[in-house]
């Protein structure tokens, strides 16, 4: 990882100006695009107005992380592949909108660093469980890197499904078609004990791949 390049992203998030840059495109997202899709949500309750939190969807479409922004006030930050920050004025909006760079395919310890660092912060942090984007209405096996997060920073983590986006805008797309898109926002689920085994990092792990499954299937029948 490119240490400026993650200083630059962090400098930016910090400033005023991504504060208005935020509240405009989230604002734009649910006059424009949540009627675009016809959007239907559930469950925006059970997310905390405060404190550390993970929020955790499916991730079947580039449309995803988007549609959620409109979901609460707090300022969602995001991990990145660090290739989208390569490019000066597309890597400030970037930033602005609350995104880092994340090394895909490596073990990424300045991410995991920053990504600590935002939720000792009390902040809200999207991170997909699945990794890359998947495809199918069944979950795929989820990393540990939630796990090992909420573990060590006494996150909660919140599961949300999501239906629709993969027809909407699926891999290869460079635009998205118009159709019912649905969300639903699960249950928060308590962090893991900060000296929690592998093992019991594997068991709750599969406690969140459930309640992710239950934020899916919500959401599918919301359609």
């Amino acid at each position: 990882m490119n240490d400026e390049i993650q200083a630059r992203a962090q400098k930016v998030a910090a400033g005023g100006a991504a504060v208005v840059v935020y509240g405009a495109v989230r604002r734009l997202i649910r006059s424009v695009l949540w009627p675009y899709f016809r959007l239907r949500e559930t469950g925006r309750g059970n997310l905390p107005a405060s404190g550390p939190v993970i929020l955790a969807p499916v991730h079947r479409s580039n449309l995803d992380a988007l549609l959620l922004a409109p979901l609460t006030r707090r300022h969602f930050r995001a991990l990145a592949k660090e290739s989208l920050f390569k490019v000066g004025p597309f890597a400030w909006l970037l930033a602005a909108l609350g995104a880092f760079p994340v090394r895909r395919g490596s073990a990424d310890r300045e991410s995991i660093r920053a990504a600590r660092s935002l939720l000792d912060g009390g902040s809200l942090l999207l991170v997909f469980p699945e990794g890359g984007r998947q495809t199918g209405d069944r979950i795929a096996d989820l990393f540990d890197g939630t796990a090992y997060l909420a573990a060590k920073t006494g996150a909660s983590v919140v599961p949300v499904g999501i239906s629709g986006t993969e027809e909407a805008m699926p891999t290869g797309s460079r635009f998205p078609r118009p159709g019912r898109v649905c969300v639903a926002v699960g249950q928060p689920i308590p962090p893991p004990d900060r000296r929690a085994p592998r093992s019991v990092l594997r068991e709750w792990t599969t406690t969140l791949t459930a309640g992710l499954q239950e934020a899916q299937d919500t959401a599918i029948s919301l359609g």
